[in-house]
C-alpha cells in the first residue's frame, strides 16, 4: 500500500513534475515544481489555505508519482505534454493541443513554408516542439525566412498574371511564383533551415556573420546591429 507521509520524505529538492493518481491509478492531476519536495508537500498540509477545488482533489489522491527535471523550463513544457497525454480531470488548463507554439515545416508542400502553429494535425508536415517562448519562436521563423529567402505566403496557384508580393521586392522571397528558382535549389535552403532547427548545423550563423560585417563595412552601422541581435537570437 502507498504511504503517502513516508513517500513524501523521498521526495527530492530539484524541479520536476509529478503527477497525483486515484484508487484506481487514474492520473487525476500533473503539476509542475521548482521544489519537489515543498510543492508536493503542500497538498498534505492543512487545507484551511486551499480552495475547495484543491480540497476535492487532495481526497482523491491515493498515490503520487514525480519526474525529475534539469530546470523549471524543461519541468515546464514536460507538464504541458503529460496533461495532452493524460488529460487529467483537475487539469483544467492546457488539455487541448492550443497551448505551446510549435515550428511547423509544410513538407507536403511543393515550395514547403516555415510557420509557427500551436496545433498539431497528421498532415506530413514535421513539427518541431512545443515551446515555451512564443517571442523567441517568432524570432527565429523570421531569421529562418529571411536568411534562407524562403516563401511567406500560401499561394500555391502562380497563373501568368500573378502579382509577386513585397518580400519579392525586397529580396526576402526567392520568387517562386516568378519560376526563379528550381524545386531542387529551394529544398536545399529548406533542409539546412530543418537542420538549424534540429540542432545540427551553424550554417545560419555563417550568413548573419557575413551580412554583419558587410554592413560594417559599408558602414551602415545600424543594420549590422540588428543582424548582431540576430546572431544573439541564434
Amino acid at each position: 500500500m502507498f504511504d503517502i507521509q513516508a513517500e513524501l520524505k523521498k521526495l527530492p529538492d530539484c524541479p520536476g513534475c509529478y503527477l497525483h493518481k486515484d484508487a484506481f491509478g487514474q492520473i487525476i492531476y500533473v503539476g509542475k515544481a521548482v521544489n519537489l519536495k515543498n510543492r508536493v508537500r503542500q497538498y498534505f498540509q492543512s487545507p484551511k489555505n486551499q480552495s475547495p477545488k484543491v480540497r476535492r482533489m487532495v481526497k482523491d489522491i491515493a498515490e503520487f508519482e514525480y519526474i525529475t527535471c534539469g530546470s523549471e523550463m524543461e519541468a515546464l513544457i514536460l507538464e504541458c505534454n503529460l496533461i495532452k497525454k493524460h488529460r487529467p480531470k483537475y487539469n483544467i488548463l492546457l488539455r487541448d493541443d492550443k497551448t505551446y507554439p510549435y515550428i511547423k515545416v509544410t513538407l507536403t508542400e511543393d515550395y514547403p513554408r516555415i510557420l509557427k502553429t500551436r496545433r498539431i494535425v497528421n498532415d506530413g508536415s514535421k513539427y518541431f516542439g512545443p515551446y515555451a517562448d512564443a517571442g523567441a519562436v517568432n524570432t527565429i521563423i523570421d531569421l529562418l525566412n529571411s536568411a534562407y529567402s524562403l516563401k511567406r505566403c500560401a499561394a500555391t496557384d502562380f497563373g501568368p498574371n500573378f502579382s509577386p508580393c513585397l518580400n519579392y521586392h525586397i529580396h526576402q522571397c526567392r520568387g517562386i511564383c516568378k519560376g526563379d528558382v528550381s524545386k531542387e535549389e529551394y529544398a536545399q535552403a529548406v533542409e539546412k533551415a530543418v537542420d538549424f532547427l534540429q540542432g545540427r548545423d551553424h550554417d545560419l550563423q555563417r550568413i548573419f556573420k557575413e551580412k554583419m560585417k558587410a554592413a560594417s563595412e559599408a558602414l551602415e552601422f545600424e543594420q549590422a546591429a540588428v543582424y548582431r541581435d540576430n546572431i544573439e537570437a541564434i
